[in-house]
């Protein structure tokens, strides 16, 4: 606001008649919250400054604060027999929800929450800037001439129940200032408004005519030193006002710093972590102290991206019908449900436990199937028991249509029941208003009673969860001498030093972005801000004004490029001289804890030994493993380190494969020999497939049991039918003489140098002169060469004959892959197995000599702890390995591993 129009009233006098206290009845109205505590704490500052002990309060207060003080005052007065009762945000937002969704134009919507927003939002401009009439117009668009009806019928709803809302209540106050029992101050100040409103008007007139003295105020001007200055991204934009804030308070610790940010919505995350980083690195290590930090945000963030309400959402979720398992994975390990330190332990290895069989989306009665399948109950005994009362809880009282008021206390109950939050846990400062805050959003939920039907649970906890969404908060903290704020809320306050950042030609000016639902005409003629490009350049040319005599020492900065795409400067900056800001290097905090180190390089490849009869997990694997290399053999059988499963849909290769193996050993452990193999017809054929195929999907439904349902389930099996089918057509017409298979799936114990190892041979052929060849199914077979060398790839079946069946005169590798089955053998006779060459080049005793020597070499390597970090080839034994962060491989070769060629020796 100009100030035309009423009388100024320079701040200095301002402030003296505010120091009158309850004498002076003087009351202050600012266009934000964000001004009045400033101008409160500068008010309080010039006290003290004068001496003084005690003070009254000054009145100082946002607009919309005290339009609702004046509603508050007739609501407790003899008024309020003939007030309507002021609609919640909340309340509002669902009256219009349901106006729309009821209207015929809502029936071609696809996003009604939005949709309401926006009408909400067109309403509330419609009346502060006195637009209603041109919506009786007969020249309307489609969606004004929707709103207009939405505007009939929100009316016709407020009048009928007796409702008011925000949009109305300055009207509603400006009818009333006349009568006795409104309580009116003797002077209004009206500080710093750039842009008043007409509503803002007709109050004001409204007050003055009542009696009520109105003046306008505003900060006053100085002499400032300003330069534009240009960065290079926005990165080193936010890096470089970082260090200049820091650099500025260290030079005055009781200066007054202002950061303003046109997008902070879209920076906020990026700010934070660079000004803590850069202002406060210690508050960045663990266990560090809760010291406020020296700068404060002023845009909250959604109370929904708080991890106390993220677990009380996610508890919600889970009494649904169906959620992601990463979410309720997340849940799982919350420390803010019942005994979540307690047993945090437990819980983690309850979820990795729970990985290997859940489904990517899973419903409450799931997760209790596999966790009493798993056995896993025994991990987290207090978890399992708060799921058990909150699936009782959820059939007995989670599916009847409720009004808010009564989901409100369901989902409080619910919460209880999962010990949420934890009270075995204190909470912190932050954590406690997080508590609090949320405890009002469910509260806020509960008025809906008067806006809403009954709903059911799935509408219920999405309308609380976007409630709680559309709630930004931000934890109360003390004043800090640093503010980073929005443009809006930096109009009128003082700064000894400010940095305006991001001021790009595509970000200042604000381009135009009228409501859609106003006629566009209307809002331009009106002067509504962003609704026209002269509304919006004079509103920021004014900011911009306000900006360079609101401190000594002004920087506005702007980036010159965003990826490789050029940026350009605002042209409101144009006839600003460009300089260069002289800054400390302020180290990294990283660096400084580098350079504090006294590092001790030290040569540690070999781990104590194995102790004598020590237990082994892994199998045949742990030899495969430190052939591959000695570090990762080290790292998972004897640290057990591993990632964690992610669940997947459907069968991955591994179940896939493990389904193939059972059928056939199911198959050949009935067939037994070729000769049954060719005599047996077809029918029974295609029973005895049908029946090993039903079996082995049987058996993996256990621990899949959503996934093996159903059509699928019938899918699989006939899947499994057609390669078993293949399969013993290829032995049938490749195999001319008869066999028997002596064992199928046959576990065994594998004794190799100072190891034994447990190891299951899923096939082992003998001839009909007693011969035997030992088989391993695949679905995509290796070539011979993987079991050749001092390093091979699959020493597998090497190790099954060496261990196991010594006099076998050859080891295969049987492909049971759709059009492609064969076998991969090497063999001391090449007519044992229909492959070609299989002989090995040294022959075969020679060559079961040779694997024994290799196996035992590594079984010993191993036993006596050699853990060098030394993959066999890093191009491909490092590319699908997980331990990577574990080894650092990359810093010891220098690149990645994926542009590095094979060498044993790397």
């Amino acid at each position: 606001m100009s100030g035309d129009d009423y009388a100024a009233l320079p701040r200095t006098q301002l402030f003296a008649r505010l120091a009158r206290g309850l004498a002076g009845d003087v009351t202050v109205v600012t266009p934000n919250q964000r001004l009045a505590q400033a101008l409160a704490r500068e008010f309080d500052a010039e006290q003290a400054a004068q001496g003084r002990s005690a003070w009254e309060s000054a009145d100082i207060l946002p607009y919309s604060a005290f339009v609702q003080r004046c509603y508050e005052d007739a609501l407790y007065s003899e008024l309020a027999s003939g007030l309507p009762i002021l609609l919640t945000p909340a309340q509002e937002h669902t009256l219009w929800e349901d106006i729309i969704r009821r209207s015929d134009a809502g029936d071609a919507l696809l996003a009604i929450p939005e949709t309401a927003a926006l009408a909400a939002d067109a309403w509330k401009t419609a009346h502060a800037w006195r637009l209603l009439d041109s919506l009786r117009s007969g020249q309307l668009n489609e969606d004004a001439t929707a709103f207009r009806d939405w505007c009939a019928a929100y009316s016709l709803r407020c009048e009928r129940d007796g409702h008011t809302d925000t949009a109305l209540l300055p009207d509603l106050v400006a009818a009333r200032v006349n009568a006795k029992e409104m309580r009116k101050p003797k002077l209004l100040a009206v500080y710093s408004f750039d842009i008043r409103t007409q509503q803002q008007r007709a109050l004001f007139d409204a007050l003055q005519a009542a009696g009520t003295e109105i003046v306008a105020s505003a900060q006053a001007g100085r002499e400032a030193s300003v330069l534009r200055l240009p960065c290079v991204d926005a990165r080193e934009e936010i890096q470089r006002a970082a260090a200049w804030a820091r650099a500025r308070l260290a030079a005055d610790p009781k200066a007054r710093i202002g950061i303003v940010v046109p997008d902070l919505g879209k920076q906020r995350n990026a700010l934070i972590r660079t000004f803590r980083t850069v202002m406060a690195p210690a508050s960045m290590l663990p266990g560090a102290s809760d010291d406020p930090l020296p700068f404060n945000v002023s845009l909250g963030a959604a109370l929904t991206g708080y991890p106390l309400v993220q677990a009380a959402c996610l508890i919600l979720e889970l009494a649904g019908r169906e959620i992601e398992f990463n979410r309720a994975s997340l849940l799982l390990r919350s420390p803010f449900i019942a005994a979540g330190e307690s047993e945090a332990d437990g819980r983690a290895r309850l979820d990795l436990e729970l990985r290997r069989r859940a489904e990517p989306a899973i419903t409450l009665a799931r997760l209790l199937d596999s966790i009493d399948a798993a056995g896993a109950g025994a991990y987290a005994p207090e978890l399992a028991r708060r799921l058990r009362q909150l699936a009782a809880f959820r059939k007995s009282d989670l599916f009847a249509a409720r009004a808010p008021s009564a989901w409100a206390r369901a989902i409080t109950d619910a919460l209880q029941l999962m010990g949420f939050p934890d009270q075995g846990r204190s909470l912190d400062s932050f954590e406690y208003q997080t508590l609090k805050k949320w405890h009002e959003v469910i509260a806020g939920f509960a008025l809906l009673d008067r806006v809403s039907a009954k709903m059911g649970y799935a509408e219920a906890v999405g309308r609380l969860r976007r409630l709680a969404a559309e709630t930004l908060f931000q934890p109360e903290a003390p004043h800090a001498p640093v503010q980073i704020l929005g443009v809006l809320e930096s109009a009128g306050i003082d700064f000894d030093h400010l940095w305006v950042m991001g001021l790009t030609d595509e970000a200042w000016p604000i381009h135009p972005r009228p409501n859609p639902f106003l006629p566009l005409e209307a809002q331009r003629k009106a002067r509504v801000p962003e609704a026209s490009i002269e509304a919006t350049l004079a509103l920021d040319t004014a900011i911009t004004r306000g900006w360079l005599a609101a401190a000594r020492e002004v920087v506005l900065s702007h980036p010159e490029a965003e990826g490789e795409r050029k940026l350009l400067p605002s042209p409101l900056l144009r006839d600003l001289r460009q300089a260069a800001v002289a800054l400390p290097a302020y180290p990294r905090h990283r660096d400084l804890i580098h350079a504090a180190a006294r590092i001790e390089s030290i040569e540690d490849t070999v781990a104590p030994p194995l102790a004598a009869g020590a237990a082994l997990a892994g199998g045949t694997t742990v030899i495969t493993d430190q052939s591959a290399c000695p570090f990762r053999a080290f790292a998972r059988h004897r640290l057990e380190a591993k990632s964690p499963e992610a669940p997947h849909a459907g069968l991955d290769p591994m179940e896939r494969g493990i389904l193939v193996h059972r059928v056939l050993a199911s198959v050949w452990g009935e067939l037994k020999t070729k000769t049954r193999l060719d005599a047996i017809g077809e029918p029974e054929l295609e029973a005895l497939l049908a029946r090993a195929a039903d079996e082995a999907v049987n058996r993996v439904k256990r621990d899949r049991p959503a996934t093996l349902a159903g059509r699928f389930a019938e899918v699989e099996k006939g899947r499994l039918v057609c390669l078993a089918r293949a399969w013993l057509e290829m032995e049938r017409e490749a195999r001319g003489d008869d066999f028997t298979v002596a064992s199928v799936e046959d576990k065994r114990s594998l004794v190799i140098g100072p190891l034994t190892l447990r190891g299951k041979l899923d096939r082992v052929d003998e001839l009909e002169d007693g011969r035997r060849i030992v088989i391993d199914y695949k679905s995509s077979a290796e070539s011979a060469s993987a079991w050749l060398g001092e390093r091979p790839d699959e020493p597998q079946l090497p190790l099954y004959l060496v261990a196991t069946e010594p006099h076998a005169v050859a080891i295969a590798f049987a492909q049971v892959k759709a059009g492609e089955m064969k076998f991969a053998a090497l063999a001391a006779d090449e007519t044992l197995l229909p492959v070609w060459k299989s002989l090995p080049d040294i022959g075969w005793d020679a060559q079961v000599v040779a694997w024994r020597e290799v196996l035992t070499r590594l079984a010993a390597q191993f036993a006596a702890g050699e853990a060098t970090v030394q993959p066999k080839n890093p191009r491909t034994t490092c590319r699908n390995c997980d331990l990577q962060p574990l080894c650092r491989i990359h810093e010891r070769l220098g690149t990645p591993v994926t542009d590095q060629e094979g060498d044993d020796e790397s």
